[in-house]
């Protein structure tokens, strides 16, 4: 029985090429939150440091309201179909909780720990890197531990839109309703989330120990 089930993944496994899909899969998820990183701190720490926070949150907020099928079809004219409007859609719907923690995390520093900054007269740039950002540093990646969820989810979604990646193996289980295509690749994208999830979540509880507590 066991060994009937085994033969029927590896055949589905090979006969879908779901290595080459996750390849693909993990190469369109990386690449969103390698730009998530890069445009969402800097936005996190802009908005954490200008009076025009709210207003960036809000955009976000407005973006993160639109359904992610809906923002994916969105893009399509502008972005055209395939892996671009995935990752695009990926990074705009995640965005917004690494802007979010970082902002919250840089305004909600003790007092007393600015002030000693003040008083060694470290330049606001100073403040930033050796006092702000640091100690923010749990609450922003508990920020990209859900950039890290929504991402996942939309690039999955992507295979309906030419992205490939291990959505379009799914997609294709569910137009030839072939369940046992449906059931690998389900369990499989959601073993790639959770680890992913595990490694986000290692990273969080570490840097909540080294830098969590400002007293």
């Amino acid at each position: 029985m066991i060994a009937d089930i085994i033969a029927e993944i590896s055949s589905v496994w090979v006969q879908y090429n779901l290595t080459t899909l996750t390849y693909i899969h993990l190469t369109l998820f990386g690449t969103a939150i390698l730009l998530i990183l890069l445009i969402g701190l800097p936005l996190g720490i802009f908005a954490g440091l200008s009076p025009r926070g709210s207003l960036i949150i809000q955009i976000l907020n407005i973006i993160e309201m639109i359904p992610d099928i809906a923002l994916l079809l969105l893009l399509i004219p502008i972005t055209g179909i395939g892996a671009a409007p995935t990752i695009a859609a990926a990074v705009l719907y995640s965005l917004l909780p690494v802007v979010r923690n970082t902002m919250t995390g840089l305004t909600t520093i003790r007092p007393e720990l600015i002030e000693i900054g003040e008083a060694l007269g470290m330049t606001g740039r100073e403040m930033l890197r050796i006092i702000r950002f640091p100690l923010s540093l749990p609450l922003v990646a508990g920020g990209i531990r859900t950039a890290v969820v929504y991402s996942m989810g939309i690039v999955t979604l992507g295979g309906i839109i030419g992205a490939r990646g291990l959505g379009a193996a799914l997609q294709a289980g569910i137009t030839r309703n072939n369940m046992t295509l449906i059931l690998v690749t389900g369990l499989w994208i959601g073993l790639l989330a959770v680890c992913m999830d595990t490694i986000a979540g290692s990273c969080e509880r570490y840097l909540s120990r080294r830098y969590g507590d400002q007293g």
